[in-house]
């Protein structure tokens, strides 16, 4: 049996060869470093410029990077890629004389950036091509690509090479653009809609706005500590009461918690409020908005999962209230009546791990929601009402103390954004913020109670997950999949 060969033994040994190149290559006068290229077209817009039929096109002038290269003896062709995606270009040596045995069959790599300028042409196999008239290197890629073209398939170089990864996995690729144009789409959508994009602070006194492990820092100058936002939600409020009556924000939020699949501890939220409407209002924008997005950027309503599963965005959503959820889930129409003791037991008999006894009776039902109920909810549901202690910000519902007006959209087995009847009351909104932080009073946020005491107009507000969306959208299997640098423990020292 063969020994499987040391790849960093060969990468170290391709990489004194490029560098002895580059050597050769300065020697001679030409350094790629400081080379550039004027690019006319990218590899898209080739194909419209040589219709069927028709032998030679224009001159074109592409750039890229070379993935790969067919040497042969007197004419090679090399494939490049650029933003739009590869474009192969042949290489003769009647076209470049000795430059093509001195220079291109020695001194090219894969990996390396080359500009080519040439005539279009098809192949015998149909492919558009660039004749190549002139070409040179304009950078010299010292260390190799992966070494098969069917792209990185160790996880953890994925994530942390993911400059190797976008090169050689189009799907990875794929997947990104998709994220940028979702972003772009939400933003045009909202600007349809007359919001207005503004930007508040990532560094906090108070961490608010929901109920996470914030990351902390000092600052210097200040002397004193900050949190990373754990959530858009005040400072935007803040924007109603000052009379922006429709605001939205893309950024980053940061909760320093669990990492899984699902999650991450940097990750985007997209915020929008609207004043003069209530948690009804932000159904049909939330509605609208994917629907939108979704036929922008996939150009239908319908996902189709890596499964064969079919999710239709288009149409009316189904609505259903969380307490009918959990009744018809329990098959106990008396659970909400139930003591603690007794829900817990009831977990065990539903397979759930056993609730700890410390918790509090609304997370006892929650756990249920979110394991027995969520996970089944893969068509857009609304689910409306949900108990009050989940959420401090929201209105409690009219002939319901027990719940506010909030529902949570959930599609693929996960929650997507959650939306709120905004509580504007300050008297109300301090007591809610009073029991959630408890004994710790000195997390509640004074100057936001004293902005709403100035007066906020009545308004709904919505959040969505950025990453969940674009998750939902590709068909992506993990989080760190749809975010281009996710957060990664430092790679060991050798």
């Amino acid at each position: 049996m063969s020994e499987k060969p040391d790849l960093n033994a060969i990468s170290h040994d391709l990489f004194a060869v490029r560098n002895e190149k580059l050597a050769q290559l300065r020697a001679a006068g030409e350094d790629p470093f400081r080379a550039n290229w004027n690019q006319t077209h990218v590899s898209t817009e080739c194909p419209a410029l040589l219709p069927e039929g028709v032998e030679e096109g224009p001159e074109v002038s592409v750039a890229g990077r070379i993935v790969a290269l067919r040497v042969m003896g007197k004419a090679s062709f090399v494939k490049i890629l650029d933003r739009g995606g590869i474009i192969q270009t042949y290489f003769t040596r009647d076209a470049l004389g000795e430059a093509y045995d001195t220079h291109f069959k020695k001194m090219l790599d894969t990996g390396d950036f080359v500009g080519v300028r040439g005539k279009l042409f098809r192949t015998k196999t149909g492919e558009v091509t660039v004749r190549t008239a002139e070409y040179r290197l304009v950078s010299k890629a010292l260390r190799p690509l992966p070494e098969k073209w069917a792209g990185l398939t160790d996880a953890e170089k994925i994530y942390r090479q993911r400059y190797l990864d976008l090169v050689v996995n189009e799907e990875s690729r794929r997947r990104l653009l998709v994220r940028s144009r979702v972003v772009e789409a939400i933003r045009r959508f909202l600007w349809s809609r007359d919001f207005t994009e503004v930007e508040t602070p990532a560094l906090h006194a108070i961490a608010g706005g929901a109920a996470a492990r914030p990351f902390e820092t000092h600052s210097n100058a200040l002397d004193c500590d900050f949190y990373l936002r754990i959530a858009l939600e005040l400072h935007l409020k803040r924007c109603l009461v000052g009379g922006l009556d429709r605001v939205f924000e893309i950024g980053r939020v940061f909760r320093n918690e669990g990492v899984s699949v699902k999650h991450s501890p940097e990750f985007t939220m997209l915020e929008a409020y609207q004043a003069y409407t209530d948690y009804r209002g932000m159904m049909e924008l939330v509605r609208s908005m994917i629907q939108k997005v979704c036929a922008d950027v996939l150009g239908t309503t319908v996902v189709t999962r890596p499964d064969g599963v079919t999710i239709e965005l288009g149409g009316e959503w189904r609505e259903a209230k969380y307490k009918d959820l959990i009744v018809e889930r329990t098959g106990d129409p008396q659970w909400f009546a139930r003591t603690k003791e007794e829900k817990i037991a009831a977990c065990k008999a539903l397979g759930l791990h056993e609730p700890r006894t410390d918790w509090e009776d609304f997370e006892v039902t929650n756990e249920v929601f979110g394991k027995l109920i969520e996970p089944g909810l893969i068509q857009p549901t609304f689910v409306t009402h949900i108990p009050k202690e989940l959420c401090p910000l929201a209105k409690v519902t009219v002939g319901d103390d027990t719940t506010i007006d909030v529902f949570e959209l959930c599609i693929n087995g996960q929650e997507i954004a959650p939306a709120y009847s905004e509580q504007n009351d300050p008297g109300v909104q301090r007591k809610m913020l009073e029991i959630q932080a408890g004994a710790e009073t000195q997390k509640i946020d004074e100057d936001f109670l004293l902005a709403l005491e100035h007066g906020m107009p009545p308004a709904g507000g919505l959040g969505i997950g950025i990453d969940r969306l674009v998750i939902l959208l590709t068909g992506a299997a993990n989080i760190r999949d749809v975010i281009l640098f996710p957060t990664l423990a430092p790679e060991a020292q050798a």
